[in-house]
């Protein structure tokens, strides 16, 4: 028994050091102070990875990370998968690069509780070869290594990893829970859930920092991942694309220009016509029923005892794995004339046209219900850029960090709330036009104004 013990441990001690001696050259922090060549002050530039396991294109975040460390002076490096379009800022930097992540197979990807429990363990496999090799070869060694989190799985691991043999200085960006949003396919008591929040609480204490999205969040972290490194608040924030248009005339201009407006340009001319917008990516965590569901309860009231309501344009944008189900449920309600003053349209828009969407609409929804209870959908934040007035589901603790109820917003937890609602903000009070002037007030309060002196002073660059 000890002999085996002895041959697996030499085994495992043997393969480290080969891989050690296999990775290319350290982050050498030293290197650069005592060069005295004409490129000192180029050696001497802040040098970030980020690291994005999923579309760098749907990473708001990390994206404004991106730009606000290379407008600093920084050098980045975004490390992620191209599903779609980053940011053109992103593109065009010359202090920022891109290094793609070679996708999983199709046939890993499932919905299905048997088989994820099979397909899981073998994606994350694929991923572990793809990340080691990324970060550990096919990209030079770094001051500092941003990663966001979830997933957490293999993230976590193979970055404390490389962050260790290469001198890196590893920081998660706290967006939510991996285990979290894991329990909602599997249940709070499976097995997997259980190993993955030991696995995360395990390897997030690798880290030299950490930035979270609220107050809130920044709590959990400390007392029940009892976390030694700095925990620093970074709330979300618009970025310089999203703006008001405070001219109603210009507002409409721009939406006659959209193919989802097609069919109601007339109401839209006459003023008949509100127009409500929503983001989703089409997950188990937005329950889009209950947006369906009052748009159908609106319907049946504005034909009835309150017909003097306007009719309601939904604009649906974004991408995800429940889309069809969904669409499939509003043919069958089309059909049985049950949205008669209702028109629902999926759109999938560049990042300008989505930001003049959101200056240019009556409302927007937010159905993210937090698997964790203490994050924020970055969704509302954009719309508040916009100066766009928000209603959204609010049964979690961080809600009230986002929304000030009343001013900026309104809260609902449920089918039948959020059609109160858009009966009130639809109706001729001036409610809408109350909540539109606080957004406007919110929009002020941006990306740049937060990150400075948080992340900015965190890696040297402000």
């Amino acid at each position: 028994m000890i002999e085996s013990l002895i041959s697996i441990v030499f085994c495992l001690s043997s393969a480290l050091t080969v891989l050690i001696l296999l990775l290319p050259s350290q982050y050498e922090p030293e290197q650069a102070k005592s060069s005295r060549s004409n490129d000192l002050k180029e050696k001497l530039k802040t040098s970030v990875q980020i690291l994005v396991l999923g579309d760098i294109g749907r990473s708001p975040r990390m994206q404004y990370h991106a730009l606000s460390i290379a407008k600093q002076g920084g050098e980045v490096v975004i490390i992620g998968y191209k599903e779609s379009d980053p940011h053109p800022d992103i593109t065009s930097h010359p202090n920022i690069s891109i290094v793609l992540l070679r996708p999983h197979p199709a046939l890993l990807q499932t919905s299905n509780k048997l088989l994820f429990t099979i397909y899981g363990p073998l994606k994350v496999l694929f991923q572990v070869i793809c990340l080691w090799k990324c970060l550990a070869y096919s990209t030079k060694p770094s001051k500092w290594l941003l990663v966001q989190n979830p997933p957490s799985i293999p993230v976590l691991a193979i970055a404390s990893l490389t962050c260790f043999l290469r001198h890196t200085k590893l920081v998660i960006d706290w967006h939510n829970f991996g285990y979290s949003i894991l329990a909602l396919k599997l249940g709070q008591n499976h097995p997997l859930v259980k190993l993955s929040t030991w696995y995360e609480k395990m390897f997030c204490k690798s880290a030299s920092a950490h930035f979270c999205v609220t107050d809130a969040m920044q709590s959990v972290l400390k007392q029940d991942f009892d976390l030694q490194a700095p925990v620093l608040p970074l709330h979300d924030r618009p970025a310089s694309h999203f703006s008001p248009i405070l001219d109603s005339s210009t507002r409409t201009e721009f939406l006659e220009t959209l193919d989802e407006t097609q069919d109601v340009r007339s109401s839209l001319k006459k003023g008949t016509l509100r127009v409500l917008v929503s983001s989703t990516s089409w997950t188990a965590d937005e329950d889009f029923s209950v947006l369906i569901d009052a748009l159908v309860q609106y319907s049946e009231l504005a034909t009835t005892t309150h017909n003097h309501l306007p009719e309601v344009l939904a604009i649906i944008t974004g991408k995800g794995p429940q889309k069809e189900m969904y669409l499939e449920q509003i043919v069958a309600l089309e059909k049985s004339g049950k949205l008669q003053k209702v028109i629902i349209r999926t759109a999938w828009m560049t990042v300008q046209n989505y930001a003049r969407l959101l200056a240019s609409s009556s409302l927007g929804v937010s159905l993210h219900t937090s698997s964790s209870g203490v994050d924020l959908p970055m969704k509302v934040v954009d719309m508040f850029g916009a100066g766009l007035p928000v209603v959204g589901w609010d049964r979690f603790k961080a809600w009230p960090e986002l929304v000030t109820e009343g001013v900026n917003g309104l809260g609902f937890g449920s089918s039948e709330e959020l059609a109160e609602h858009l009966l009130e903000l639809f109706g001729d009070n001036g409610r809408l036009e109350t909540l539109r002037l606080g957004a406007q007030k919110e929009s002020s309060r941006r990306w740049d104004d937060e990150w400075n002196p948080i992340a900015g002073s965190l890696f040297g660059l402000t």
